[in-house]
Formats: C-alpha cells, structure tokens, sequence
C-alpha cells in the first residue's frame, strides 16, 4: 500500500500511554479529595460568598477590590457579610534591561497585598491574615507613549487578578479546613 501515511509503529501506544496516564492522575486527585474551587458543593459556596472587602486605597487598590469582589461574590451580592476582608496594597516599579546609553528597555513590577480577615463588626478580631505577591512587566519602547499608559494599565489589571486569585485561594483553604466557620 503506497501512498496511505500511517502512524509510526509506537506513536498510538505512546497516546494511550499518556491519555492513561492522565485519567490516573484525575482519579487520584479524586480520591485524595481534590474539589474544583467555583464547582457546586466547593467551598466557594461556603464562607467566600459571606467575605465583604474593604475599600482599598488608589486606581491599582480599587482594581484589586474589583477583582476579589468578583470571586468572592459571584453573581451574587446580597445580604449582610459575616466577614470583612482588609487589604493594604502597594506595588513598585524597577527598570530593568539597561541599555549602554543608559536607558531601559523594560520595567518589572512588584505588587505586594497584606490581608486579614476578620469577623464582621469585630474590632481586632482577626481570623487570618496573609501576605501575597505578584511580579509582572512591561517593555519599554521609544515614542510610544500612548503604548506605555495602556501597557502598564495592563500589567495592574494583571496583577490585580493574580493577587485576588492568590487571596481567594488561601481563604478557601481556609474554609475548608474550618468547616464551623464556613
């Protein structure tokens, strides 16, 4: 048979090989107790939705806030809160990629969040607290300055969502393994 392109000889077992290899390592995740975050049942539906987030000083602050109010609140934003979720926010920027005429060539910034959470009413009383951090960057180009605004507008959206992740993260972690106050 000329002409008929079949598959090298080991080629089909090396995808069932990797397609077994993949559904063993779901149904261990199964059966370790891997649940989706956002899934029906998760813990998302446990104390997350009970979370209220603190005004969050400046434009990257609010996009922060915007961010955890997404993922803590779903669709829904109705009620009284059990929680309160304060977060201090700060970022800088760095010039890296220094050229011989001593300009850069892109800038790399550092966000950084410090979280508590604390019950709702209840001065001082914190639950948890933690510290997370987000690095992302933006090239420099020359004469394109228009660029440099929507890019760094970017990169604090990016870092905004990536810290909330990293919030949220830890709060369902928490949740879930204080089931009473969840």
């Amino acid at each position: 048979m000329t002409g008929v392109a079949r598959p090298p000889a080991g080629r089909m077992g090396s995808r069932a090989l990797r397609f077994g290899s993949a559904l063993m390592t779901l149904m261990a995740a199964a059966g370790c107790g891997f649940h989706p975050l956002y899934a029906p049942g998760g813990p998302a539906l446990g104390g997350l939705r009970d979370v209220y987030v603190d005004v969050i000083a400046n434009r990257n602050g609010q996009l922060l806030r915007q961010a955890l109010q997404a993922r803590l609140e779903g669709s829904v934003a109705d009620g009284p809160k059990q929680y309160e979720l304060s977060v201090a926010y700060g970022y800088t920027g760095a010039s890296v990629g220094i050229q011989s005429d001593n300009s850069s060539d892109r800038t790399r910034f550092v966000g950084t969040a410090a979280w508590t959470l604390r019950r709702a009413g209840a001065v001082g009383t914190k639950i948890i607290s933690g510290t997370v951090q987000s690095v992302d960057g933006t090239n420099v180009i020359d004469e394109q300055f228009f660029y440099s605004d929507l890019a760094n507008d970017a990169v604090q959206r990016r870092m905004g969502e990536n810290l909330a992740d990293q919030i949220v993260q830890a709060l369902a972690v928490y949740f879930r393994t204080h089931p009473a106050h969840a």
